[in-house]
């Protein structure tokens, strides 16, 4: 019952979550939701012996937590209140403020998040402009409302909701930008990020272009590094994940960072550098959705193995989950990487061990079945996602997957080598360094190959959110189907099949000594074909 008490409070605090985001709920409706809930409450705790009681307690934590989702999207919607710059819309301004996150750069522009005293805001310049985080600016240009627009596949891309998981409601495009002050910002996040690029700096003095990109994007996710011709290569082929910091990426990390503690730290103090190394991991790598999961998730592990317990992943994904939720409303309707890595995640969880039960058994070579199932289960877990927001699906992405995936943690152990071995020799950081090339060189070389296959992608025609969730429920209830049905496989296969035997008289001396040398039945309340 405990399960499904938890189960039931989640979906309620997401529901509310949910509609809270797309429509306006009235503050009375609110307080009706709490009053049924703790009346129910009330009843359940006099009635707690009855028939009904656990259905009533699931029903009053529902009512509750259903308003409690409503209210925290209120709560957040709270900060995009009425501004002053909603006045000056279209016009030009010169606004002052810090620069509050590390800049994004693509191959002509930079983009900078800007926070004034009433707004963060989003700022496109030129590339040239050397703007770090911490930079007090001061910026000049026309203020505008971002607007949706078509993607290149169709789809109508909600670009304002998208800018609003990220807390900005404004933007100025080809800003003037005067840099008044420099280390205004957070000391640890300042030299974390100095870090970062010194680091960054080392590999590309050993490693040529265009590998020194991909293995930037594979260990810090510094995907503009690749260039648009390599990244188009790679989302074709389905293999760009592996470049934006999946949480396949941020548990080889993590598992590395403990592998090289285990060597001079006792368990505690190993877990909590572990703890401090994750969140550092995070501030360097930034704090998107799919690395903060898989932080979190990380962290959970930790904890488990410091108190004694069990791990359950399920249960650390929904608690993951909602715990970002919870800081971010937004995040579940308008963050398409929250959405992936979630359901990535929750296939891996649910489908690999269905797989595994009836389709493949023992490692095989070199671990090729494990990436043959987990690359099939995120697919299946992501795809109606993919069909819905990108429109474009790749048929070519499981073998892609498997000829790439069991290279990528090599190339990220030989890129991180080069760079920290660069610091104290460049000559040594060359040798390691080439193998890092060769290794960078050849997941380059399969996603240009596979990338000129005819029709590796196809394009699907635009369908609605509901076709999206209906695709999911069926996919559910196929799930479900599959478990009831191999539960009662398994319960079969507990009994045992024993040969019946003829009755004997006991006249016959050979009988007779049969069944003095038979054992006696187990039970016999069963037919002795089950027993």
């Amino acid at each position: 019952m405990q399960s499904q008490l938890m189960l039931g409070v989640i979906l309620s605090f997401l529901l509310g979550v949910a509609v809270r985001t797309l429509y306006q709920v009235p503050l009375l409706g609110v307080m009706w939701l709490l009053v049924v809930g703790l009346g129910l409450g009330v009843w359940w705790r006099r009635k707690s012996k009855a028939f009904s009681a656990p259905v009533v307690l699931l029903l009053s934590l529902s009512f509750v937590f259903f308003a409690v989702g409503i209210l925290r999207t209120e709560v957040a919607s709270w900060q995009f209140d009425a501004s002053p710059l909603e006045t000056q819309l279209g016009e030009k301004v010169t606004l002052e403020g810090l620069v509050v996150s590390e800049p994004t750069y693509s191959e002509r522009s930079a983009q900078i998040y800007l926070q004034t005293n009433s707004d963060k805001i989003l700022i496109t310049t030129e590339r040239l402009n050397l703007i770090r985080y911490g930079d007090e600016v001061i910026v000049s240009g026309k203020i505008e409302q971002p607007t949706t627009f078509t993607t290149d596949l169709g789809r109508t891309f909600d670009y304002p909701n998208y800018l609003r998981v990220r807390g900005v409601e404004y933007r100025i495009s080809f800003a003037q930008i005067e840099i008044k002050s420099a280390g205004n910002g957070n000391f640890v996040m300042a030299n974390l990020l100095k870090l970062k690029k010194t680091f960054i700096d080392s590999i590309q003095e050993i490693i040529p272009e265009p590998e020194v990109g991909l293995g930037s994007g594979l260990l810090l996710g510094v995907k503009s590094a690749l260039g648009d011709d390599i990244e188009k290569d790679f989302r074709d082929t389905g293999i760009i994940h592996i470049v934006v910091l999946s949480g396949y990426n941020v548990m080889l990390v993590v598992a590395f960072i403990m592998y090289c503690l285990a060597f001079f730290l006792p368990l505690r103090a190993r877990i909590i550098f572990g703890i401090l190394a994750i969140g550092a991991f995070a501030g360097i790598v930034g704090f998107s959705a799919t690395v903060v999961r898989a932080s979190v998730m990380a962290v959970l592990v930790l904890i488990a193995q410091v108190l004694g317990r069990r791990y359950d992943v399920l249960r650390a994904l929904l608690l993951a989950g909602v715990v970002m939720v919870f800081i971010n409303p937004y995040l579940l309707l308008y963050d398409i990487g929250f959405q992936l890595s979630f359901m990535a995640t929750l296939g891996l969880i649910l489908l690999i061990p269905t797989f595994e039960s009836f389709l493949l058994v023992g490692k095989g070579v070199l671990g090729w079945r494990e990436f043959l199932l987990s690359t099939v289960a995120t697919q299946i877990a992501v795809l109606p996602l993919l069909m819905y927001h990108i429109g474009q699906v790749s048929l070519i992405s499981i073998v892609v997957n498997m000829l790439v995936l069991p290279v990528v943690p090599l190339a990220m152990l030989l890129t991180f080598m080069t760079g920290i071995i660069g610091f104290v020799s460049t000559t040594l950081a060359s040798l390691v360094g080439y193998l890092a090339t060769l290794s960078l060189k050849y997941i380059l070389l399969i996603a240009h190959l596979f990338a000129q296959v005819p029709y590796a992608t196809i394009t699907v025609p635009e369908f609605s959110a509901l076709g999206m969730i209906i695709m999911y429920i069926l996919m559910s209830v196929g799930w479900y189907w599959w478990q009831v049905r191999k539960t009662q496989v398994d319960e079969l296969l507990e009994w045992t099949v024993e040969d019946e035997v003829t009755e004997i008289k006991p006249s016959d001396e050979t009988g007779a000594e049969l069944l003095r040398n038979s054992a006696p039945p187990k039970d016999n309340n069963l037919p002795i074909f089950f027993r």
